[in-house]
């Protein structure tokens, strides 16, 4: 196959021995250090520039490349400053039109010069024009493929980035590190190879049926897509098999010490445990009793009893005479689980220690002294816990609370906080946000994930509308009425301040109209700027019922538990997620009131809201289940709202899709141990080719 004859030699990747240009600095911010790495740097689109167009044959919306002589060229300065160059193919005119330009664009668009300009053919009243159509000197032969058009960054152009994918692709090392009867197992269709799948896709043929390119169902695309999938399923293996070499403490309860801490706390609690809690417990106890780290993902709808389970953890780490340590991403989730800890483990005899970043000097040193001496057998707080200066007297057991809001760095901060020598310590992470099951497959396979799938009882439906922001009036009545029952309110606001981009209202200024709508109504404000201290307060004040109505930006997206509300109410609900809408739905709904949760939405200027934000609203109300939820989320957004930072530094899913593309996944999945056993060097290099030393975050 011909490349684009006017492409030369590649830009290397950039020489540590040399100070960087400013177009290798953005290669490297693009991630591009290696030749492979541009080599599977792929097109966004493509250009044609295979053929000319007569201007006499061209329609006005068409994108189509002439060759033509300039016939004059002006700078005008109105309405605006542009330059207006007139041109002639012999079949007719046009004008190219610049809003933008340099001097050495004017030179070489001068009287006289013989160009080939590309771009949308548009009529009008002064006649045929393009506007900032690209252009360049005529003269020599076209090119035989399709022009590629990269993604890039602010000072990378274009033909930069063109010469230095085609000598990383030139360069790189392709040969095929998947056995052929591997590949006849995708299907009766025989799939590229490698090399030819990624020569054809950064210079495909002109004849070639695009539509084929832009749902990536070419054979070409159908060969990166199950490397690029087995690749991630050998690299999560193979962190599994890591794992399982290590050791951790066993957590068995310590011989002659009576009944349990576990069953003590179990039989001391108000309430009975569910089915799925029960469950849960004796998978996680299993794990604790190994000397294999456990790296457990305890996954749950809204309200399902995911503390309990982690305090039941905890028992058993405690009761093994070890340390536990509980970490949340937010300090108001944090306090709730230190307070809910605390009443169930205290009067049982166990000391609690509580760290955060808001901490007073003397509060923290104290802190530090109880954790350090074991005398704090459990220890609760946010990212201050993996502080270099906490030490730990015997870690053996974290919980992470919400693990997708922590990163892979922060994930193995803790792990390394246990003390004795060659030890590991066990792993439980909690996401309220459930993974659906291709989901699991895929970047979580490196986990054993427990469902909590059965919500305890008590919990109440809620009901769901969608309420035009003309509505707002009807609301507050609404909310009136709910305050007149006893009942409190959330009321949950995007930003804190005015966005000229974004034309939302404001925490504070809705906290203004409401306390003006609402006179003798004690109406609270929270939001990220207040300090910890004021945010403490707020919710104290709500939680003990002093508050009616809580205006709060997103801080109260998980971990609130106040029975006594009974309404929340989103506003501009469609600029939110729809796990996020799932998350602050499930704020209310917690006691015996029923309860609602109004999504309050703004079509803006648009005559009606965007397909996106329909479908979210429209699921919304369609259901309450948390696992429906999250299916129809990786429908509409994909897999990163679900995986937050838990894949820092590896990368996504770049050219699979795990809703088209189960079938592969299945593959790879099925086939990735056996390549691991049978062919471990062709495995270890193909992992090498499409993660680096991206596959080292994965025993995060």
């Amino acid at each position: 196959m011909r490349h684009n004859a006017n492409m030369t030699t590649a830009a290397s990747p950039p020489s540590p021995a040399r100070p960087l240009t400013g177009p290798q600095k953005a290669l490297l911010k693009l991630g591009l250090r290696r030749d492979i790495d541009l080599a599977l740097h792929l097109p966004l689109r493509y250009e044609d520039e295979t053929q000319i167009t007569r201007l006499s044959e061209a329609r006005d919306g068409d994108v189509v490349q002439i060759e033509a002589t300039v016939t004059a060229s002006e700078v005008t300065l109105r309405p605006r400053r542009q330059l207006l160059v007139t041109v002639d193919d012999g079949s007719d005119t046009c004008t190219l039109r610049f809003f933008s330009f340099y001097p050495s664009q004017q030179q070489a668009l001068a009287t006289g010069k013989r160009i080939l300009a590309r771009g949308e053919l548009r009529g009008g009243f002064l006649g045929r024009q393009m506007l900032h159509p690209s252009f360049k000197t005529a003269g020599g032969e076209l090119p035989q493929a399709l022009t590629p058009v990269y993604p890039t960054s602010a000072g990378l152009p274009q033909a930069y980035l063109r010469r230095a994918v085609q000598g990383g692709l030139a360069r790189a090392e392709l040969t095929d590190t998947i056995p052929t009867e591997y590949l006849k197992k995708i299907g009766p269709q025989p799939l590229w190879g490698l090399k030819s799948s990624l020569s054809f896709l950064h210079y495909p043929a002109p004849d070639v049926a695009l539509a084929t390119l832009e749902d990536r169902s070419h054979p070409a695309w159908q060969r990166l897509k199950a490397e690029e999938l087995l690749a991630q399923q050998l690299s999560q293996l193979q962190a599994r098999r890591a794992r399982a070499a290590l050791r951790a403490p066993v957590l068995a309860p310590q011989p002659g010490t009576g009944a349990g801490l576990a069953e003590r706390l179990q039989a001391a609690l108000p309430f009975a445990l569910t089915g799925a809690q029960k469950r849960v417990q004796a998978e996680i106890a299993r794990d604790l009793g190994r000397s294999v780290p456990m790296h457990r993902l305890l996954q749950g709808d809204v309200g399902a009893g995911k503390t309990v389970v982690a305090a039941l953890a905890a028992a058993l780490c405690i009761d093994a005479g070890w340390q536990c340590a509980l970490m949340a991403p937010t300090e108001i989730l944090a306090e709730q689980h230190f307070a809910k800890l605390v009443g169930w483990l205290e009067p049982l005899g166990v000391k609690t220690a509580w760290l955060t970043g808001s901490q007073k000097p003397k509060e923290r040193r104290a802190m530090l002294a109880l954790i350090a001496s074991g005398e704090a057998a459990l220890v609760v707080g946010t990212h201050a816990v993996i502080q270099d200066k906490v030490l730990f007297h015997q870690l053996a057991l974290a919980i992470i609370d919400e693990q997708h809001r922590f990163g892979v760095a922060q994930r193995l901060a803790l792990r390394a906080k246990l003390s004795a020598e060659a030890q590991e310590p066990h792993l439980l992470m909690m996401t309220a946000t459930p993974i659906p099951r291709t989901l699991a497959m895929s970047y979580y396979a490196d986990l054993d994930v427990s469902t909590l799938d059965e919500l305890p009882p008590g919990r109440t439906a809620i009901v769901t509308k969608v309420v035009n922001e003309s509505r707002r009036d009807e609301v507050v009545d609404r909310i009136r009425g709910q305050l007149a029952a006893g009942r409190q309110i959330y009321w949950v606001c995007p930003l804190i301040e005015e966005s000229e981009a974004l034309d939302l209202s404001n925490a504070t200024q809705t906290h203004a109209q409401l306390s003006a709508a609402l006179p003798g109504v004690f109406v609270g404000l929270l939001h990220s700027r207040l300090t910890a201290p004021e945010k403490k307060a707020v919710m104290a004040q709500f939680t003990s019922g002093m508050m009616g109505v809580l205006v709060s930006t997103t801080v109260i997206e998980v971990g609130v538990d106040v029975p006594n509300a009974s309404l929340m109410v989103i506003e501009h609900a469609e600029r939110f997620g729809l796990s996020q809408l799932h998350q602050l739905r499930g704020r209310v709904g917690r006691g015996a009131a029923a309860s609602a949760c109004v999504l309050l939405y703004s079509t803006g200027d648009a005559p009606r809201l965007g397909e996106t934000a329909r479908e979210r609203l429209k699921a919304m109300v369609e259901t309450g289940d948390g696992f429906e939820i999250a299916r129809r989320d990786l429908e509409i957004r994909g897999p990163g709202e679900f995986l937050g930072a838990r894949q820092s530094g590896a990368a996504l899913l770049r050219f699979a899709d795990l809703a088209t593309d189960s079938a592969l996944l299945a593959w790879a999945r099925e086939l990735a141990p056996d390549l691991l056993d049978r062919h471990p060097v062709q495995a270890e290099r193909h992992v090498a080719r499409w993660l680096g030393a991206k596959s080292e975050y994965l025993k995060a």
